[in-house]
C-alpha cells in the first residue's frame, strides 16, 4: 500500500478502511487498463490518476457527510465520481445510481461493479430517459458533463425538497453562475476545491425555473 496516496485520502476527513482503499486502488488499475481501448479520460490525466480524479471525487462525498443517503451521477463516463462514492459508502443503506448511455462506458462500469460486489447500480440510458425511472435521490453529481445551466435542466427532475447537488467546476464557473441565473432561481454554496485552487464545487439546492 502507498501510504502517501492513503494519508491524502484520509486528509480529506474521510475514515476510510484498508479494504475500501484497495477498492479504489483497484478501480485505479482497472481504469487505466481500460483507458487504452476506450477513452475514459484524457491520458495526460491518467499520471496523477489518485489525486486528478479519486481524490478529486473523494471530496465531493466529504462535502455531502452522508455516508447513507442516495445519489445518482449523470453522464459518469468511467465512473468518475459516481464509482469512487459507490466505494467509499459500500455497505451503507443508500444506492449510488450511475447514468451512462455509452455502451463502451457502460461496459467497463459493470465489468468492475461486479468485481467489486456491485456497490453501484448502472443505468445505461440517456439522461432525459434515466430521470424518469430513477427515484429522487438526496444527492446529485455530474463532473465535466455541461454548463451549469444545462446541468440544472438536466438534473431539475430529480431535485426534491431536501436533495443536493454537487457540481464541479473550473475558472469560468462565475461565467456560468451567472448566465444559469437568467434561467433560473437556486441556493448556492461555493466549496473550494482541495485539489485545485483554481476550481469549486457547486453545491445547489431548490433550483426552480424563472
Amino acid at each position: 500500500m502507498r501510504e502517501d496516496d492513503y494519508s491524502a485520502l484520509c486528509s480529506l476527513g474521510l475514515r476510510v478502511s484498508r479494504e475500501t482503499y484497495e477498492l479504489l486502488k483497484a478501480y485505479q488499475t482497472q481504469f487505466e487498463i481500460w483507458n487504452r481501448k476506450i477513452n475514459l479520460a484524457a491520458p495526460s490525466t491518467i499520471g496523477s490518476f489518485w489525486e486528478r480524479h479519486v481524490l478529486d471525487s473523494a471530496q465531493i462525498f466529504f462535502l455531502a457527510n452522508n455516508s447513507n443517503g442516495s445519489w445518482v451521477d449523470l453522464g459518469s463516463g468511467g465512473g468518475l465520481p459516481g464509482m469512487v462514492i459507490a466505494i467509499l459508502a459500500k455497505g451503507s443503506s443508500g444506492e449510488v445510481a450511475l447514468v451512462e448511455s455509452n455502451t463502451r462506458k457502460t461496459g467497463f462500469l459493470h465489468s468492475v461493479n461486479a468485481a467489486f460486489g456491485g456497490p453501484a447500480r448502472i443505468v445505461s440510458q440517456r439522461i432525459e430517459d434515466a430521470v424518469i425511472h430513477v427515484k429522487q435521490p438526496d444527492f446529485i453529481t455530474a463532473r465535466a458533463l455541461a454548463p451549469l445551466d444545462d446541468l440544472l435542466s438536466m438534473a431539475f427532475p430529480l431535485f426534491g425538497e431536501g436533495t443536493r447537488a454537487f457540481f464541479p467546476k473550473g475558472r469560468g464557473y462565475r461565467r456560468e453562475v451567472e448566465e444559469s441565473r437568467r434561467n433560473w432561481t437556486f441556493n448556492l454554496i461555493e466549496h473550494p476545491s482541495v485539489i485545485d485552487d483554481e476550481s469549486v464545487i457547486l453545491e445547489i439546492s431548490q433550483p426552480e425555473r424563472r
